[in-house]
Order: structure tokens, then sequence, then C-alpha cells
């Protein structure tokens, strides 16, 4: 690998990046009647204490304050420099409080969440691909792609809100909202790592069930090329049990485009 495809493919991910940033910054500006600003505070005027008057006194205080009165350009300038030193500014719905200090307290409860999700899902989805491609697997296990493929469709999301419904609103066996119980105290504790793990089951699982199908998917597209390699065949041709060509020849070696994709991902 040469250092020019290197530094050809970090200058693309910077202008992927750059392009994104972009589009987050016009599309709400120039779309027609949107103004986020009067918005809220017009929800706020219609809950009682302003008239028409007051909201846009405020207004137009909102939009000096935020740099909302400034031409486009400008306003463009001002935020990818802001967003080069990381600062994302106030929120409009809880102000005066700060952006970052309100990502800030979710992002490891989002981070812990997403990563012991994936990865599960990516170990659960190899091994039924894995399976559902085997010749000695129960053929019962081919039955699992329809709802496999179903779930990945649903976005996941609308899987938890579902999983909520069911499971915590209707069947009340998990709980509604929250990482742990109210006035639980956080500690390096048994206790507390399983009131964690039962608080954090139904969203894991919306992306374990959106994300399974994927990688089950590949996991058997990857195998039906493997099986046919000379080395799986000499494997089975040496009388070696069929789980340990399965596991050792198949599986391994089906296993390093899906462990590149799991990085990616």
């Amino acid at each position: 690998m040469s250092i020019r495809y290197v530094l050809g493919r970090l200058l693309f991910f910077f202008v992927v990046v750059w392009a994104g940033i972009t589009l987050i910054f016009f599309l709400p500006r120039l779309a027609p009647g949107r103004d986020p600003v009067r918005e809220r505070l017009g929800m706020m005027a219609a809950m009682g204490g302003m008239n028409a008057e007051n909201v846009e006194r405020l207004a137009q205080a909102y939009e000096a304050k935020f740099g909302l009165d400034l031409p486009l350009w400008q306003q463009y300038l001002n935020y990818m420099s802001d967003i080069a030193r990381f600062n994302l500014g106030y929120s409009l719905a809880k102000f005066p409080t700060r952006v970052i200090d309100i990502i800030g307290p979710a992002l490891p409860w989002t981070i812990s969440l997403l990563t012991v999700a994936t990865v599960m899902a990516f170990l659960l989805g190899s091994l039924l691909g894995g399976l559902i491609a085997w010749d000695g697997a129960p053929p019962i296990l081919r039955f699992l792609l329809p709802p496999l493929f179903t779930f990945s469709a649903i976005p996941y999301y609308l899987l938890g809100l579902i999983l909520i419904y069911l499971f915590a609103f209707k069947l009340k066996w998990f709980p509604l909202t929250g990482g742990s119980q109210i006035l639980t105290m956080p500690s390096v504790s048994f206790s507390y790592l399983l009131e964690l793990i039962y608080h954090s089951i139904l969203p894991a699982l919306s992306i374990v069930l959106a994300s399974i199908g994927f990688w089950a998917l590949s996991m058997r597209g990857m195998m039906i090329t493997v099986e046919g390699e000379d080395y799986v065949t000499l494997a089975e041709a040496k009388g070696l049990p069929s789980g340990r060509v399965f596991l050792w020849y198949a599986m391994r070696n089906a296993l390093l485009p899906q462990t590149t994709a799991l990085a990616l991902s």
C-alpha cells in the first residue's frame, strides 16, 4: 500500500466529512418557511406569558446572539470555525445549556450500548450465516433467513418502540426508561452491573435484531465461497470431523472480510 493511496483515501475522507457538514448547515437554512427560533418561541408563547410583540423582540435578540442575522456566507465561516474547535454552540431547546453539555453525559452510555450490541450482532450473525451456508448444519436454520431479513429492513429505533410497547408497557418485564433505577448511585459492584444489563436489554436487542441479518447474509456469501476452496476439500478428505472443518478451516477464513466490515462499521 503506497503513501499516495493512503493520502488519497484520507483526502477523500475529509472531503466527505466537509460535504456532510456543509449540507447540514445549508439545508435547514435554505428550506422554505422554516425558522427554528420563532418556532420555539411560538411554542413558548402558546403556553402563555408572551404576546406577539415580545416574541418578535426576543426572536431578534436570539438571532443576534446566535449570529443568525449575519449574511449566509459569514454564518457558514463561523459555523465551520466552531466545528473545527468542537464548539457546538448553545441548544435552542434548552438554552442557555451548551450542546456539548447535553451530549457529554449521554455519550458513554451510547458508546457502551452500541459497542456491545454491534459485537453481539456480529458474533451471532456470523455464526448463523456460517451455519446456514454449511452443508452439515440442521436444515431448520435455513428458515431463519426470512425473519432475519425482515428485521434488517426495520429501523432499530422503530424496533425499539415495538419492544418497549410489548415488553415494558404491556408485559412490564423491563423498564420503560433509564440506565438504572431512580436514585441508584453508580458503583463498582455486581448488583449495579446486573441493573445496567437489565436496563440495556431492550435497546441492545433492537440494535442486534436490526443488524444481525446483514452479518448473517454476508457471512453466508463468504462461506459459500470458502466451501469450494482446496484446503476445505483437503480437510474433508483427511476425514476430519465436520465441526472442526467448519470452525478451523471454513469459519476462520470467512471471518477475515467480516472483521474488516466490523471495523468499518
